[in-house]
């Protein structure tokens, strides 16, 4: 083996026949469930492998010649058996929003994902192979003679493609339209994709040339002598069915039932990842027009509200604002050095540590805290809450998803949902103590949901146009001081069930400083016409 030649065109196609049978299980498993029963689903199931494999040829011929190509195929058999058992184990779709999440993510949710079953998966369809690759010797060829066996394989690949498509032309017109979300799961080609497009994005974002402000007219109106003191918590992976104040059977929200707030049940979120609807709500870009290098090249409400005269503090349990807090005061609590409360894990109740000092110095200004949380993040959701909140037992004790049944991992996730309350509870009980100086209140909205083994599917980012309601439909709740509030609760409860979305956001957070400017909608405003003032 040490000493044995092989041409690159066999290199190719052996790489391309390894990829194509070893990393695509869940590609042939949701193909096989789509068409149970089918006549000839051998038949259908080969074609696809087939254009897969034309399709993959066709990327690996591109991927350099004599010199270029074996670093290129074993980088691409060890990456692609990372890709495999994220796609095998938690259904997860790389597209380029996926990428984003990966190149985002800190160590700690590194840390979650890491297991012996995906070093099983890195080590026998990733290293074991590359290892072997990179012993064979690749026969020395002309470079125009190379170029031409390219050119010719190609060309093979497309013609057979075609025929392919050709032939099932009736289940490939069918397959295209009924199934898109099968196409993402084709493990090397998608991520391959996936990665050129979200390195196209990075170079239009880091191309920027100009930097649009918005809301140059915004200010807080003469009239208004009362002082704002808002908290708005981005919430992490909660889903609106699974908390109690929506109507769940479990009481998830035991201490926040108590309390006299509102809990809007149609919500829906701008993304399925924290990449993309953390920046996304603060935007004033909407769901529909929203694109990393449009969000970039412009402010966000928060700078509105600071060019306004409010003072801003963003706090972080999670991975960062995603860019929205760039212009304004950031601190991270993630590490022990900061935050008080890590037993081991840093908790988000810790980020209210010391905000009654940063209040004294800002008395003077509206003010906006914004609390990013860690709250239910997966898939180690037995770590996102203490001890003394394990009600809801026997837990899943892994990030191996699969290999719990689906009530441990539902336990384990509704236990993350019961710390939320307590830190949702926590922040009203800091408020009310501030409620005879300013006027306080509340804003918790999730950043998305999240799937916990419904069709096969867990954790979340699946393609927004493909994504079940468990992805996108976000618990958001409003509570505000009933001793100074202009806010009316009860003409609130009124629209619990309208059908809101991250784009409120923008305009709601204007609407509840009385922001005065031409970029403000009121009728965007989730407390339109609740404000007792208008």
């Amino acid at each position: 083996m040490l000493h044995y030649q092989i041409s690159q065109i066999k290199l190719i196609l052996s790489v391309t026949l390894f990829l194509t049978i070893f990393h695509n299980f869940t590609f042939l498993r949701k193909v096989i469930d789509a068409y149970a029963g089918t006549d000839n689903i051998w038949l259908i199931v080969i074609s696809l492998f087939v254009i897969h494999g034309c399709m993959l040829t066709i990327l690996l011929s591109l991927g350099g010649l004599h010199k270029q190509l074996k670093p290129v195929l074993i980088g691409l058999l060890l990456l692609s058996s990372i890709t495999s058992y994220f796609i095998d184990t938690y259904q997860v779709v790389f597209d380029s929003d996926m990428i984003t999440n990966m190149i985002e993510t800190d160590a700690g949710e590194v840390n979650d994902l890491l297991n012996y079953r995906l070093l099983g998966y890195f080590v026998l369809i990733g290293a074991l192979p590359a290892y072997l690759l990179s012993k064979l010797q690749l026969i020395q060829e002309p470079f125009f003679q190379a170029i031409l066996k390219r050119f010719v394989l190609i060309a093979s690949c497309l013609i057979i493609a075609a025929a392919t498509i050709y032939f099932y032309s009736d289940f490939y017109a069918s397959f295209f339209r009924s199934h898109k979300i099968i196409r993402y799961y084709t493990n090397p080609t998608t991520p391959i994709y996936s990665l050129y497009k979200f390195i196209d994005l990075q170079l239009k974002v880091n191309n920027i040339n100009e930097f649009l402000t918005v809301g140059t007219d915004a200010a807080v109106p003469d009239s208004d002598l009362d002082t704002e003191l808002v908290i708005l918590i981005v919430g992490e992976t909660a889903r609106t069915d699974h908390f109690s104040l929506n109507g769940y059977k479990r009481i998830t929200n035991p201490l926040l039932s108590q309390r006299k707030l509102v809990s809007f049940s149609n919500v829906s979120s701008c993304g399925t990842s924290t990449a993309v609807s953390v920046p996304c709500m603060f935007s004033f870009l909407e769901q529909n027009n929203y694109s990393k290098d449009k969000s970039s090249s412009m402010e966000n409400v928060l700078d509105v509200l600071h060019r306004s005269g409010v003072s801003i503090l963003w706090r972080d349990n999670n991975s960062g604002s995603k860019g929205v807090a760039s212009r304004v005061k950031y601190e991270s609590y993630k590490t022990p050095i900061v935050n008080p409360v890590c037993n081991p894990e840093c908790r988000d109740e810790g980020m209210l540590d010391g905000l009654n000092e940063w209040v004294k110095q800002h008395t003077s200004s509206d003010m906006l805290i914004v609390l990013h949380q860690m709250g239910s993040h997966g898939p180690a959701y037995f770590k996102r809450y203490p001890d003394n909140f394990e009600k809801f037992k026997p837990t899943c004790q892994s990030t191996q998803l699969d290999k719990c049944t689906r009530e441990e991992v539902v336990n384990a996730y509704d236990n993350s949902i019961l710390y939320t309350d307590y830190f949702v509870d926590r922040v009203i009980n800091w408020l009310k103590e501030k409620s005879t100086q300013f006027e306080t209140s509340m804003i918790y909205i999730s950043d998305h949901g999240e799937s916990l083994g419904e069709s096969g599917l867990y954790l979340h980012g699946i393609p927004y146009a493909l994504a079940p309601t468990t992805q996108t439909h976000v618990p958001t709740l409003f509570w505000s001081s009933e001793e100074n509030s202009d806010i009316d609760l009860e003409a609130l409860q009124n629209s619990i069930n309208e059908p809101y979305s991250h784009d409120n956001l923008f305009h709601t957070l204007l609407g509840i400083f009385e922001i005065k400017s031409e970029v403000y909608q009121p009728e965007k405003d989730i407390l339109k016409y609740k404000h007792t003032y208008q």
